[in-house]
């Protein structure tokens, strides 16, 4: 007959137990290892409205949050006022069950006539972001270079190409001061204030870059980032690694996907694919945007499209609806 001591008994009874804990423990890790992405992190999907409707005024808001509700969206991201009161678009958003997360609002106008910008009245513009549900504002664009013009025959993005690569330390500086500017005034009025980069901010610019410059020339506490991706990755850059040196600034994302073998370039040279179809690791990079803290995921895509814009937006948002990260 086999007798145990005390020791033993009290041995077997721990191996026991830590069995049960470690299975515990294993069923756990493995249910939250085969939970999607966005289902674990209890956030929604966002989108981008540029991705499928460009920048042109949307005749109906209501159907077209509709539509994007029905997609599996769950809050959005607007390019504009879209030609649209904002109670009619905060009415229509709710219609559809869509918070409006975030608005891009430039710095200056581009062209004369152009809608809201930052330099409408303070007031005014608080007004508009509290008016859509009180989301962030992002300053889509830096400010173009004095004496910006487009020459004959020569299309805007080979004319922001031509006046960035110009680009002084002294411009990008002066831009900072102005980013600053604006987020202070914003925030003292409730609002928080973002900048989207592109990939021209990654250029050089003598022994450093223009992103950053920004990151060093603007106060934290003023201007947060919405870090673009697709346009990090399209300037040469790993996106992970941009946004952990960017850290806890980083409040939303463009998630952007680029097409495998897509050159490298600095200014508008854009490959793009659908979110999953391209190069960028999202179960690395989703996972680490977590851990940082980012409030906010919005899918965008740039022209030229391969496919219909509504097709591309159901895929990209199919797959990180199933993507497990």
């Amino acid at each position: 007959m086999i007798t145990l001591d005390r020791r033993m008994f009290v041995g077997a009874l721990g191996a026991a137990g830590l069995g049960s804990l470690l299975g515990g423990c294993g069923g756990a890790q493995t249910e939250a290892a085969s939970t999607p992405f966005f289902e674990r992190i209890g956030k929604p999907i966002g989108l981008q409205l540029y991705a499928l409707v460009g920048q042109d005024p949307v005749a109906d808001p209501a159907a077209l949050f509709a539509q994007v509700a029905a997609m599996g969206y769950g809050e959005i991201e607007l390019p504009n006022l879209l030609g649209q009161e904002p109670a009619a678009l905060k009415a229509a958003a709710d219609a559809a069950g869509l918070p409006i997360a975030s608005l891009h609002v430039p710095a200056v106008p581009f062209a004369p006539g152009d809608g809201l910008t930052f330099q409408h009245d303070p007031d005014e513009v608080a007004a508009i972001a509290a008016t859509l549900g009180g989301g962030q504002l992002v300053i889509p664009f830096p400010v173009l270079p004095d004496g910006f013009s487009l020459n004959a025959g020569e299309d805007f993005p080979s004319a922001i190409a031509r006046a960035f690569a110009g680009a002084t330390l002294e411009h990008w500086q002066a831009t900072a001061q102005r980013f600053n500017a604006i987020g202070q005034a914003m925030k003292d009025r409730g609002v928080t204030v973002a900048y989207h980069n592109h990939n021209l901010e990654f250029a050089p610019l003598g022994e450093t870059t223009a992103w950053q410059v920004l990151l060093s020339e603007t106060d934290p506490e003023h201007l947060k980032l919405q870090l673009d991706l697709g346009w990090v990755a399209q300037a040469g850059l790993d996106p992970e690694t941009v946004m952990r040196e960017a850290g806890s600034r980083v409040t939303s994302l463009h998630v952007k996907d680029v097409a495998e073998g897509g050159a490298q370039s600095f200014y508008f040279g854009a490959t793009p694919t659908e979110v999953g179809a391209g190069r960028l690791d999202w179960a690395a990079i989703l996972p680490a945007a977590e851990e940082l803290g980012v409030a906010h995921y919005f899918v965008e895509q740039e022209p030229p499209f391969a496919i219909p814009r509504e097709e591309a937006m159901q895929r990209s948002v199919d797959f990180l609806r199933n993507l497990v990260a």
